[in-house]
């Protein structure tokens, strides 16, 4: 063993004194232990706190993780109640969030900057979307990508065919008979089940469910036009499920305009709960889509995969819940 020039030493001033050591010398296995905690001692005395930046840089690895949001959705309650959970749950590993933008020079950017992804609710249509599943670094989406890049690296997903077909056996047990759906536009898989399970439900019961399109991330005024356009076309409708979140006190706009009584002879419901949902007056019935809960759940397994806990391919489900409301509280 021999003492390590003041050169080789790693503290300011030789903290390290003559307790440093060259471990590749022969014998320097005997002192390893001592040594070691006179090093933490030393530190401890001297506030030192490990480089995470260093540490990083050792592991190849940016200790963050990007966050992809619908481009037209990210005002919405139940985004920003995702992000945060999404958050809460990398921070328990060690890693940052970055919100990212839609970029223009390629899968490059997002590789060079962040362990992994979280894509949540992947449009078909949406450009950046194949740039970052073709990154180079894991991702986890949100709900299924039905477009035609790469598949992700993992999915958390919803049941929203189960979900929608909940809300509308609730309306109709409640008495409704023409049910009409404010369906949300867009490639997502979230809008491909609402607008196949709509079609299919009618089937079955020998209802059809007239259905609306109106934006994405429509604004209750959105709703509340398309609600007036809905019951002016066919006034025989008799409930009306708003998807898109925070949309549906506009529904309830509509029937007061028109003389119709929410809850009596004129139920509405929502696809997303949310503050809005909940403060409205009447309440009204929703899917309860636990959107903190679901950023976790993404978060969660991005993580696993990162950490090797999880093999690639991984899929998991998310529970819905339904909050029935006095929209709907007519018996059938």
């Amino acid at each position: 063993m021999r003492p390590v020039p003041a050169e080789e030493k790693h503290l300011p001033g030789g903290a390290f004194g003559e307790g440093a050591v060259d471990f590749g010398a022969p014998g320097a296995h005997e002192t390893e232990v001592g040594v070691e905690v006179g090093v933490q001692e030393v530190a401890e005395r001297l506030g030192y706190r490990p480089n995470s930046a260093a540490r990083r840089l050792r592991r190849a690895s940016t200790g963050a993780v990007g966050l992809y949001l619908p481009q037209t959705a990210t005002r919405l309650d139940y985004y920003m109640n995702l992000a945060f959970g999404a958050v809460a749950r990398a921070q328990e590993e060690g890693l940052d969030v970055v919100l990212l933008a839609a970029a223009a020079d390629g899968p490059g950017r997002y590789a060079s900057r962040v362990d992994g992804l979280l894509v949540i609710d992947p449009e078909a249509d949406d450009a950046a979307v194949p740039a970052l599943l073709d990154a180079g670094v894991p991702v986890v989406t949100g709900e299924r990508y039905l477009g035609p890049a790469p598949a992700p690296t993992g999915a958390v997903v919803c049941d929203n065919s189960a979900s929608l077909t909940a809300l509308l056996d609730h309306v109709r047990a409640r008495g409704a008979r023409r049910p009409a759906l404010l369906a949300p536009a867009g490639t997502s898989a979230w809008a491909a089940a609402l607008h196949t399970t709509a079609g299919s439900w009618g089937e079955e019961h020998g209802t059809p469910v007239a259905i609306h399109p109106v934006p994405f991330a429509a604004t209750a005024g959105e709703a509340e036009r398309a609600t007036l356009a809905l019951l002016s076309q066919d006034p025989s409708i008799d409930a009306v499920v708003c998807a898109p979140d925070g949309a549906a006190p506009g529904v309830l706009r509509a029937a007061a305009a028109l003389g119709r009584t929410v809850g009596a002879d004129f139920l509405v419901a929502s696809c997303v709960d949310g503050t809005a949902t909940r403060s409205s007056s009447p309440p009204i019935t929703a899917v309860d889509l636990r959107p903190a809960e679901y950023g976790r759940a993404c978060a969660d397994l991005l993580c696993d995969i990162l950490a090797g806990r999880t093999p690639a391919d991984a899929a998991r489900r998310h529970e819905w819940s339904l909050e029935t409301r006095a929209s709907t509280l007519r018996e059938g």
